[in-house]
């Protein structure tokens, strides 16, 4: 009767127990039920779910398909890798280390789960593993939310899962384990394998070898902790941690992993900075190209109507100019340079532009800045000339007002003369040097100003004429210090580079190279009445008969004054249109002698018709655009106009190479060393404020100008100062670098175009035909 008593007792607690059991299990359903269709905790949409990744970093590629930089967002340096370019051993890596069973589970794996729960609870184990999935990772990088009080935090996990299940219906276990590659942040703004193997292996994820991908699958675990940079020995035993997982996993055999093991860690580490790497100023050019906005005239100052008519312009007639916010994507919205994944095809040769920059190093950090130096040492009024010491405080002040320092200090609401105090005080501070990068002082801010100001200043740029595309582009000495863009934002006058323009007029109206003047003053009245005398005369050659293409090749004054006085300031201010030039010219005769402002980008321009046959080529400086996913989005043209005809194209191919086979460019010679075919003009402004040297081959035409920042700031010798000694060697350097590297392609012999008929530059006519001359005016600019 007992046993029976206690039978009874016993089974209402075994139906409670069975109940309680029951009930979790159905409470448990019903939660998840409740998670799965977001009615409790947070589910994303399925839009997200099916787009979890929306914001990826453009890339700028160089026309040799390297690399040039980025376009991110804040600290999103994220570049979109497909499963196909990642190595092997990345994911072999991952699934050992992080999930061994991930081809057997759908986002959960209770098998996992069931391990941590039995190692935790019954057998006490503070280290049971991990039971998270790759897919709840990436779940949890995904849409994790900061959880703001109990419930929220009870309902991550669970959460986690059903978004893990989701993400497992909708993408392939190959799709997952790149989306989680994409997403993790591997730190020093490496966010996503891409990035990551760039910055830290200076290799694509395709090129990693065992051990690397073992180093960056070792971080996902903890990448603070196991930084390569800051904690290179605990990255090295966390990589050894992943070379056994492989081996246990038989993805490498046990003797592989002992051997790799032993190997040091070895990186290549670059810096991701869009202020650091080739190309910089070009990037920052192209940036703020693409993302130009549609020129409204009262967001412009009255001193800044120039740049609204020639920024209204470009919106109008140049298609890479305010690109993004012209184009729209397939669901209507513009595009976002910053988080669309764009695939930017740039004309710059990465190797070219190595070479560039490395002449302008060598030849301003190398003889002429020691040079300046010299000659400005132990000088009150220094980096400025002599002539302008009493306004150097007021140049400095200046430039004090338009640091950032300043407006901020302002901003804070401190008066003038306590900013100005603070300005005197000594600070740490970096400063730039040519010899090996920064240096790291103690120097008050105001002195910092006189020190940098005392570098010499450059741009560089050269393109290939016959389709636009520009090849390099250093538009300063360094870019970090200096961002200042002197290639096409930067305008100074260009001396006797503009020369040729005007020589290309005479020939236009039937002059040619072998007429001749007498060598004497040229007094030529004006307008208004008054004489103008240009100086610049040879006392040796008065009273000579000279040629035309004698004047060009020693650059003289009075040659190009008399040329003046047998035409237009008018004609030639609209030649100088139809040659590209903006920006406001004044038709005086003071013109033929480089008064006028212009960048490097448009003289670089100008020249190509000189190696065209009289056809110009307007820059190219990228050829198309990929979005995200490799679809072509946009592709450019070379866009040409016809300047003059091809009689003038032979007669000006002779001038200016005679500049250079005998007068002042003739150090490209016999310095230098370049013995093929090749023209130019050099160009000085007064007082050597600046520099100029335009050269061209049948294959390439270079620009350069070098000069201080402010226009007194110059050598007070033309020895020194001339464009011969300032810039010309910066295009001699790069040529010898171009021609040194035969993969470039570019033939030191080949030949200049020949014109059909082969005429004789002496004479206007072409066989036996006469040539009607007509030049080409491109009216849009007036």
């Amino acid at each position: 009767m007992e046993e029976k008593k206690k039978k009874k007792k016993k089974k209402p607690v075994i139906k409670i127990l069975w109940g309680i059991f029951i009930a979790g299990i159905l409470s448990v359903i019903f939660i998840f039920t409740l998670i799965w269709v977001g009615a409790i905790g947070y589910l994303p949409p399925i839009k997200d779910l099916e787009n979890p990744i929306d914001k990826y970093a453009s890339q700028v590629y160089s026309a040799d398909n390297e690399l040039l930089g980025t376009y991110s967002q804040s600290k999103e340096n994220r570049i979109y890798s497909n499963y196909e370019d990642l190595s092997p051993y990345l994911t072999q890596a991952l699934v050992a280390t992080e999930d061994e069973r991930f081809y057997k589970h759908s986002g959960v794996d209770a098998y996992a789960l069931g391990r941590v729960l039995v190692k935790t609870i019954f057998m006490f184990q503070k280290s049971a593993g991990g039971g998270s999935t790759i897919t709840q990772q990436l779940a949890k990088q995904l849409y994790s939310p900061p959880s703001e009080n109990l419930k929220e935090r009870a309902l991550r996990k669970p959460v986690e899962w059903v978004i893990a299940v989701k993400l497992e219906n909708y993408y392939t276990k190959e799709e997952i384990i790149n989306l989680y590659l994409n997403k993790f942040d591997f730190l020093n703004n490496a966010v996503g394998i891409q990035s990551a193997a760039r910055v830290y292996f200076n290799k694509t994820p395709k090129e990693l070898n065992i051990q690397e991908s073992a180093t960056l699958i070792g971080m996902c675990q903890n990448p603070s902790k196991y930084n390569p940079r800051r904690r290179p020995e605990a990255t090295k035993g966390r990589r050894n941690v992943v070379l056994d997982q492989m081996a246990r996993a038989g993805y490498i055999t046990k003797e592989q992993a002992e051997s790799l093991k032993k190997t040091d860690l070895v990186l290549d580490y670059k810096r991701v900075d869009h202020k650091d790497g080739l190309a910089p100023y070009f990037r920052e050019y192209l940036r703020k190209a693409m993302t130009a906005k549609k020129p409204v005239r009262a967001n412009y100052e009255s001193w800044q109507m120039e740049l609204y008519k020639n920024d209204s312009i470009a919106w109008e007639t140049d298609p890479l100019y305010g690109w993004c916010n012209k184009n729209k994507k397939s669901d209507g919205s513009n595009y976002n340079l910053y988080t669309d994944g764009l695939k930017i095809y740039s004309t710059i040769d990465s190797r070219m532009q190595t070479y560039a920059e490395d002449a302008v190093k060598e030849h301003m950090g190398g003889y002429l800045q020691p040079s300046f130096a010299r000659t400005k040492k132990g000088k009150s009024y220094a980096p400025y000339a002599a002539y302008d010491a009493k306004n150097v405080d007021t140049h400095l002040r200046k430039a004090m007002k338009n640091s950032d320092r300043y407006k901020n200090m302002s901003k804070a609401g401190m008066s003038e003369n306590d900013i100005f105090n603070e300005f005197k005080k000594p600070i740490d501070m970096k400063i730039f040097s040519w010899k090996g990068g920064d240096i790291d002082t103690i120097m008050s801010p105001w002195d910092s100003i006189r020190y940098h100001k005392g570098f010499l200043r450059t741009g560089f740029a050269a393109m290939e004429p016959q389709n636009g595309h520009m090849k390099a582009y250093v538009g300063g000495i360094d870019f970090q210090y200096f961002q200042y863009d002197m290639i096409n934002i930067g305008r100074r006058q260009i001396g006797s580079t503009i020369k040729p323009y005007l020589y290309a007029l005479a020939m236009i109206d039937g002059r040619t190279p072998c007429d001749q003047m007498l060598y004497q003053q040229q007094n030529i009245t004006l307008e208004n009445g008054k004489v103008w005398s240009p100086k610049g005369g040879r006392a040796s050659m008065i009273g000579n008969m000279v040629t035309i293409k004698w004047g060009l090749q020693n650059s003289d004054n009075w040659v190009t004054a008399w040329l003046m006085s047998q035409s237009s300031p008018y004609a030639f201010a609209k030649l100088l249109r139809s040659f590209g030039i903006t920006g406001q010219i004044d038709a005086q005769v003071s013109l033929a002698l480089g008064t006028h402002d212009v960048s490097v980008g448009e003289m670089v321009s100008a020249y190509t018709a000189f190696v065209n046959k009289g056809i110009r080529s307007k820059p190219i400086y990228v050829t198309r655009i990929e979005d995200a996913y490799g679809n072509i989005v946009a592709t450019f043209n070379p866009e040409m106009s016809e300047v003059f005809n091809e009689l003038t194209y032979v007669k000006m191919l002779t001038m200016l190479r005679g500049v250079v086979d005998g007068g002042t460019g003739s150090r490209l010679r016999y310095k230098y060393g370049l013995k093929g075919p090749m023209g130019g003009k050099t160009g000085t402004t007064q007082k050597n404020a600046d520099g100029w040297f335009m050269g061209f081959t049948p294959e390439l035409v270079g620009g350069c100008w070098v000069g201080g920042e402010e226009r007194t700031i110059h050598f007070d010798s033309t020895s020194e100062g001339q464009g011969a000694a300032m810039a010309l060697p910066i295009f001699g350097l790069f040529m010898q670098k171009v021609y040194a590297d035969p993969k470039l392609g570019y033939n030191p012999n080949k030949q200049f175009e020949k014109v059909a008929g082969n005429p004789d530059p002496c004479a206007n006519k072409i066989g036996n035909d006469e040539v009607e001359q007509v030049v080409g005016i491109d009216e849009s600019f007036n």
